[in-house]
């Protein structure tokens, strides 16, 4: 990974400065993000460190707020960020808020944006659905950032919904947000201000400040990876993160459905015995995606990749570390809507000592999680469940006694047989399969209303846009 000059590669020796240099050219090329120092990061797990966060930053505004989201929910903490809001907005603070409309489909014809707007704040809805557009909606805006007075930066997996504070009898959302000052603020902004613009007038220049602008406020280099539809520069970046990767990579996801190509890399990794583990959530908010996951396990088991399914309600979190020096932590899902349709956003960091608290919060993690295994005689021993050793230098205390304290109880974890998980998708897609088949034979007309509704709304939009374009371009009839 690209270094600030102090650490030492694996096998210790040091990197050459037309090494180091060549590797931050990789990484930024790819990324299509510069590395930003002179930032400091604060990691927060949950929403009970997230929200109270949040909204203290946004109580203390005095400047401006603006607050991206994919799912604002009406409900108790939704109310308490709408409220918080437009007290602010009333104190004369210009409230920005933007929510994709179909993640925040509820509340996006009820009067709950009403009292920031009555407040003064303004509101906007990405990519409602247009009768021109029959594919568009499938371009979400699945950000979570927010940004108070141009100066203190939250870049997340969280959205504005109870189910992260718990609901009832369920217990809360796993998932990992970060608080970030320093320069790289101003490229948070700059990424807010980007798809603002394509919902209505764009900020006014004076609003998005350069990255000179901003003093230092730690020793923290990191990156800003603002994606957007077909650029794939994360996508990119995960996979040269896969290839490069030497001791470690230990990923995080909600709804994980590799592509080919990413599923190849981490299991060349795995076979050039790299530690690769994905943890994923036992239970989701979407079956549908979990079932296309649990379909991918085999050749990622047979590689080496060891899978461990997370035993709460629901892991949210989208994160990354590898070789205990690079992290990532975002909106970012690995599948194709995140890394080729959706516009999101991520911190990748290059720091060691984030890098161990990234570890360390897997480890805890993983306490709470079952391990796919491939057979009944797969068996792992208490020290597999430890990192490897590196070559380069002794980890911080901190993970070093967490990772030690972890060993242990990791290695009496429950595990699951991969067959027995293979049969319960293959059981519930057959199930589905069949009462689609018998539902089609006695109502056709199930499957034929919907094509033909399809049919239609495809010839209006694209007679439509034949005549935007003749209005446009009028044929010579001279």
């Amino acid at each position: 990974m690209a270094d600030n000059g102090n650490a030492q590669p694996p096998g210790g020796r040091r990197s050459t400065q037309p090494e180091r240099l060549l590797a931050e050219q990789a990484f930024s090329r790819t990324a299509g993000a510069p590395l930003s120092g002179g930032n400091a990061l604060r990691l927060l797990r949950d929403a009970t460190l997230n929200y109270p966060a949040w909204l203290a930053a946004i109580r203390n505004a005095r400047d401006s707020i603006h607050f991206e989201n994919y799912i604002i929910q009406e409900d108790a903490i939704g109310r308490e960020f709408i409220a918080a809001l437009a007290e602010r907005a009333r104190a004369g603070v210009k409230v920005r808020l933007l929510y994709d409309w179909m993640g925040s489909f509820l509340v996006s014809s009820t009067g709950f944006f009403r009292p920031l707007q009555d407040a003064g704040g303004v509101v906007r809805a990405f990519n409602p659905l247009r009768i021109d557009r029959p594919f568009g909606w499938l371009t979400r805006d699945h950000r979570k950032v927010l940004v108070v007075d141009g100066r203190i930066g939250f870049v997340s997996g969280l959205c504005v919904s109870q189910r992260w504070l718990g609901v009832r009898d369920r217990a809360p959302w796993r998932d990992t947000g970060l608080e970030i000052q320093g320069p790289a603020v101003a490229d948070i902004q700059a990424a807010f201000a980007q798809t603002w613009a394509l919902c209505g007038a764009p900020l006014d220049v004076g609003e998005c400040p350069s990255p000179e602008s901003l003093a230092p406020a730690g020793d923290t280099l990191l990156r800003v990876i603002a994606s957007s539809p077909y650029t794939s520069g994360l996508y990119r970046l995960d996979q040269l993160i896969a290839a490069m990767a030497q001791e470690s990579l230990w990923l995080t996801d909600a709804y994980f459905v590799g592509t080919p190509a990413y599923v190849q890399a981490l299991c060349a990794a795995a076979q050039d015995d790299v530690d690769v583990r994905l943890l994923v959530p036992s239970t989701s908010d979407i079956p549908l995606v979990s079932a296309f996951s649990r379909a991918g396990y085999r050749p990622l088991l047979e590689a080496g990749v060891r899978i461990f399914e997370w035993n709460g309600p629901m892991l949210h979190a989208k994160s990354a570390v590898a070789d205990g020096r690079w992290a990532r932590v975002g909106s970012s899902n690995l599948n194709v809507a995140s890394w080729i349709s959706n516009y999101e956003l991520d911190i990748a960091v290059e720091d060691d000592r984030f890098a161990a608290e990234m570890e360390a919060m897997y480890l805890e993690d993983m306490d709470d999680a079952t391990e796919i295994v491939l057979s009944p005689q797969h068996r792992i021993r208490p020290r597999d469940r430890r990192p490897r050793q590196r070559r380069v230098r002794p980890k911080s205390g901190v993970a070093s006694a967490v990772r030690l304290g972890h060993t242990v109880a990791a290695a009496m974890q429950q595990q699951r047989v991969l067959g027995a998980v293979e049969a319960a998708t293959l059981l519930i897609l057959g199930l589905v399969l069949l009462g689609l088949g018998g539902l089609w034979i006695y109502w056709p007309q199930l499957l034929a209303y919907p094509v033909a509704g399809v049919s239609l709304w495809l010839a209006v939009a694209i007679l439509l846009q034949a005549w935007k374009l003749w209005q446009r371009h009028p044929p010579d009839r001279s």
